[in-house]
C-alpha cells in the first residue's frame, strides 16, 4: 500500500511533528507498506489562497498546473493521513486551503444531477490525526461534533471516500495529557496497519 501524509504545522517542536515522526516509524515497520510521501504544507510554503477570475476559471481548477504535484500525490496513494491541530474547532486555515484548492470539480468528483455527486476518490481511506488543548470531549458536546462531520461528511465522503477513522487527542497543553500513551497509540496503530484495519 501506498500512504501519504498531509502534515499541517508551523512547528517542528511541537506535538503535533511528535506525532510524524511516530507514524513514520510505525509505517517503516510495517511490511504492508511498500511507499511513504510525506507533504508538509508549511515547509512546502503552499498557497493556502485560492484565485480564479476570467483568466483562471474554476470550472478548470481541476487541471491548474500549479497543482499537478499535489493531484499526483493524492492519485497515487492508497491511505491519505492527516496530522494537524485543532484551533478554532477546526483544523488550520492552511489544511482548509490545500483541500479547497485540491478537491475540485472534475478531479475530486463529478457532478451529475442527483443531490450528491459522483466521488472520483473512491477505494481510498484516510486516516485523522488531531491535537487540541481543549479536553476530548469538547468538540463532541460542545461544538456538535463539528470537526468530524466536516471532515468525514462535507469533505471524504462527499468525494467517495467512506473509510475514515480518527484519533482526535484533547487536553494535549496539560501536562497530565498522557502524551506519550497517545502517541504510542499511534505508532502502534501504524506498524500494524492493512487495508482491512482502517475502521479499527
Amino acid at each position: 500500500m501506498n500512504v501519504l501524509i498531509v502534515f499541517t504545522h508551523p512547528n517542528h517542536q511541537s506535538l503535533s511533528y511528535a506525532f510524524l515522526q511516530e507514524v513514520l516509524r510505525g509505517c517503516e515497520e510495517n511490511h504492508d507498506i511498500q511507499q511513504v510521501q510525506v507533504l508538509d504544507l508549511y515547509e512546502e510554503n503552499f498557497d493556502p489562497v485560492l484565485k480564479f477570475g476570467e483568466k483562471k476559471k474554476r470550472r478548470d481548477m481541476y487541471k491548474d498546473p500549479d497543482m499537478e504535484k499535489y493531484r499526483n500525490q493524492l492519485s497515487g496513494a492508497d491511505k491519505v493521513i492527516y496530522i494537524y491541530p485543532i484551533w478554532w474547532g477546526r483544523p488550520p486555515a492552511m489544511l482548509m486551503g490545500y483541500i479547497d484548492k485540491m478537491f475540485a470539480s472534475g478531479f475530486a468528483y463529478k457532478d451529475n444531477g442527483s443531490l450528491l455527486p459522483v466521488g472520483l476518490l473512491k477505494g481510498k481511506s484516510v486516516v485523522c490525526i488531531s491535537v487540541m488543548k481543549g479536553p476530548a470531549l469538547y468538540p463532541m458536546f460542545w461544538l456538535n461534533n463539528a470537526h468530524k462531520v466536516l471532515m468525514r461528511k462535507a469533505l471524504f465522503r462527499y468525494v467517495g471516500i467512506k473509510k475514515v477513522k480518527f484519533f482526535e487527542f484533547g487536553n494535549m497543553e496539560n501536562p497530565k495529557g498522557k502524551h506519550k500513551e497517545k502517541i504510542n497509540k499511534v505508532y502502534k496503530y501504524f506498524q500494524t496497519l492493512n487495508n482491512r484495519s482502517i475502521l479499527s
